[in-house]
């Protein structure tokens, strides 16, 4: 690991994190409170995808759909307006609007392909993203002056690792050289609340190929249905509660090479001299 004990840490003139777990555990209320009370830089990997990876894939898909609307096709067509996504940190709704849900096109869902295109266009704007880490580290500190860092990842990081190339698998290596892995981890209780939570609001999710290939023949097959006739929300209700149970040993896998929090320790953190003393403990322990 990057910090080999509790007074590596906390001696650090700059402490480096990155922390991963699945959306909903805490990870940017914390990367929040540290930039607003510490000296830390945020660096959003879902932000970064929006602006800098599929701000175009976005943007296109929303023109695509103006052109549909005579009035605005023609404002279009005569560059008389512009169209473009306003991504902030606290809205990312262009990127999941954006990779959509599969299924029946009169229920506002994606044809199979198109949709696995825009899966794999964010699997590699994830991967793009996540390997410019080392640069905003140095960006932050050299520009803005700031000696902490955060890499605040979304919940898919973990597809796109092989846990059968060990701490030899690439995105590891590379993330775990720059900075300290950190797994927030949830119980079954958080486990619950977040399967509800997505029941109430079922959102877009990115998913391995392998899969996401898997999951949607079992739902074709469990319910008699095709591909066309597939409702887009039932499908990612449905999905939801396995790719929890999908990641889950690929979670664990990455934080072999790092530390982990209870997300219900997290949600006690007030302060960046909390946190501090807890990734000092978690370090301890390990």
């Amino acid at each position: 690991m990057l910090y080999e004990s509790a007074s590596d840490w906390l001696n650090a003139p700059h402490k480096r994190v990155l922390f991963f777990g699945m959306s909903g555990l805490g990870k940017t209320h914390l990367s929040n409170m540290l930039r607003a009370q510490g000296d830390w830089f945020h660096y959003s990997i879902d932000y970064r995808i929006g602006t800098r990876y599929m701000g175009e894939h976005i943007a296109d898909n929303f023109k695509a759909e103006a052109m549909k609307v005579p009035f605005l096709r023609d404002l279009l067509l005569s560059d008389s307006i512009r169209i473009t996504s306003k991504i902030s940190f606290d809205n990312l709704t262009p990127v999941a609007t954006y990779l959509g849900k599969p299924g029946d096109p009169s229920k506002g869902g994606l044809p199979i392909a198109e949709y696995r295109r825009r899966q794999d266009q964010f699997e590699a704007a994830e991967t793009a993203a996540l390997l410019d880490t080392l640069h905003f580290i140095e960006r932050a500190k050299n520009i803005y002056g700031y000696p902490h860092f955060i890499c605040d990842t979304g919940g898919s990081i973990c597809e796109w690792i092989d846990p059968a190339l060990c701490e030899n698998d690439p995105l590891i290596d590379e993330l775990g050289r720059h900075c300290l892995l950190v797994w927030l981890k949830g119980d079954d209780a958080h486990t619950q609340r977040l399967i509800n939570r997505f029941d109430r609001a079922p959102k877009p999710m990115a998913y391995q190929p392998a899969f996401l290939a898997r999951v949607w023949d079992e739902y074709m097959l469990e319910f008699n249905t095709s591909e066309d006739e597939v409702n887009p929300d039932d499908f990612i209700r449905w999905t939801y509660a396995r790719a929890l149970a999908h990641r889950q040993p690929l979670y664990q896998h990455m934080a072999r090479y790092g530390v982990t929090l209870c997300a219900h320790e997290v949600a006690a953190i007030n302060t960046p001299a909390d946190f501090d003393q807890m990734i000092a403990a978690a370090i301890d322990a390990n």
